[in-house]
């Protein structure tokens, strides 16, 4: 064989080892990827069902500062967490020992401080757990069940991003009103033989009353935030207009999220694919609501979106007659942008034949509010998760997975 023959036949070789090298580390990385979002989730099922009680056996540090140091720029709560019962327990139980109007917003709301001078934000039963709210997706009062069942679909998912949420019963006349403020306690009035407030809000009416059943009220508590994590507000790229005849841009024009890409802080980093599984997240809950979304201050882009205020959930039930009362606007960015994760992907496969309402029902068995969700709300998310499976694979069959399915892993220290 002449001396040029040679050479051809070895950079052709070279080329076909080249590829098959590429080839074969790709498909390990990706099998090993998958391997790791398996364990992933047998591990979330195996720590599933938090009970919820009151000792710290292997610290001296109170449970407030366990949950401070746990905040993260991509994690509000690690993924391993064996001191949440107690952090949990904490929350549902500890004296209050201020009360005051909530933080500004739509929404009835009281701010408590618990004895340790840890910040809690109330938010009150307005409606009994099957109650369905007619109307516009952002219809009715806040529902305080759905905060309590929306930060478990949190841990479920993997993402992480939702601040801790615990159901409690407080007592207006010998918890609240002892320690609240001339703001607030100017708003309690009796009605027939039960306490209630209208508190302060956008909202908040003197005839339209959160009202206990006599003294004791049912609600949900969500732990604040930690102060040296201030947070930033913006606009979700997918909110709705709120005004009657008037749509967004994103309601008739399908190639928005091309535009969306071109814009910061959604042109690089995590934040677009935040959006993505924020509108999986929110499409489960039945929340059409969230037309403004947190951040940590002064990020660039680079934390994650904060799951917060998640209560304008679980208005309504999905019925197979009636399949129109699930909200599919709120899945616009996964079906116009076409992309998703696929540690998320991965996850709601993991979560499909009644293995999420499952893991949803053992999730909330031992908050003091159980059942947090009736039969009928458990069973729409179901439903809805196979309406976000069908919406991706109509993604992956017109732009195949390579395209749809974005690897976006970012490995975390909590040290």
């Amino acid at each position: 064989m002449k001396l040029k023959q040679r050479v051809v036949l070895l950079a052709i070789l070279l080329v076909i080892f080249i590829f098959t090298k590429v080839f074969l580390i790709d498909n390990l990385d990706t099998s090993a990827a998958n391997r790791e979002d398996q364990r992933a989730f047998h591990r979330m099922m195996a720590g599933l069902r938090v009970e919820l009680v009151p000792k710290l056996d292997h610290t001296l540090q109170s449970p407030w500062e366990i949950a401070a140091q746990w905040v993260v720029p991509r994690e509000v709560y690690p993924e391993e967490t064996p001191e949440l019962g107690a952090i949990l327990h904490a929350m549902a139980t500890k004296k209050i020992i201020k009360a005051d109007v909530g933080y500004k917003g739509t929404q009835l709301k009281a701010l408590l401080i618990l004895e340790g001078g840890q910040k809690v934000v109330f938010k009150p039963k307005r409606y009994n757990r099957d109650y369905v709210v007619e109307g516009e997706p952002y219809a009715g009062y806040d529902r305080h069940n759905a905060e309590v069942a929306a930060f478990h679909l949190d841990r479920i998912l993997g993402f992480r991003r939702a601040p801790l949420v615990v159901g409690r019963f407080v007592n207006l006349r010998t918890e609240i009103k002892p320690v609240a403020t001339e703001q607030l306690l100017s708003t309690f009035l009796t009605v027939g033989n039960n306490t209630c407030f209208y508190g302060k809000c956008y909202y908040c009416r003197e005839t339209e009353p959160a009202c206990a059943d006599g003294d004791t009220m049912e609600g949900s508590v969500t732990l604040w935030l930690p102060d040296v994590w201030p947070l930033q507000k913006h606009r979700h790229p997918w909110g709705r207009t709120y005004r009657e005849g008037k749509l967004a841009r994103w309601e008739y024009d399908e190639s928005y999220c091309d535009a969306v890409k071109k814009t910061s802080p959604y042109d690089s980093g995590p934040r677009l694919l935040d959006i993505i599984d924020t509108a999986v997240f929110d499409y489960l809950i039945g929340n059409a609501d969230r037309h403004h979304y947190e951040s940590f201050q002064d990020d660039e882009g680079a934390s994650m979106l904060i799951l917060l205020d998640n209560a304008k959930s679980f208005r309504l039930i999905f019925s197979f007659g009636n399949p129109s009362l699930d909200e599919r606007s709120i899945l616009a960015p996964l079906y116009q942008c076409c992309i998703i994760r696929v540690s998320t992907w991965n996850r709601l496969n993991s979560l499909k034949n009644g293995v999420l309402k499952s893991a949803l029902k053992s999730a909330m068995a031992h908050d003091p509010i159980s059942p947090v969700l009736s039969d009928p709300h458990l069973d729409a998310v179901d439903q809805r998760l196979l309406s976000i499976l069908a919406t991706v694979k109509q993604c992956t069959d017109q732009f195949g997975m390579d395209t749809v399915l974005v690897e976006d892993r970012m490995p975390l220290s909590h040290l």
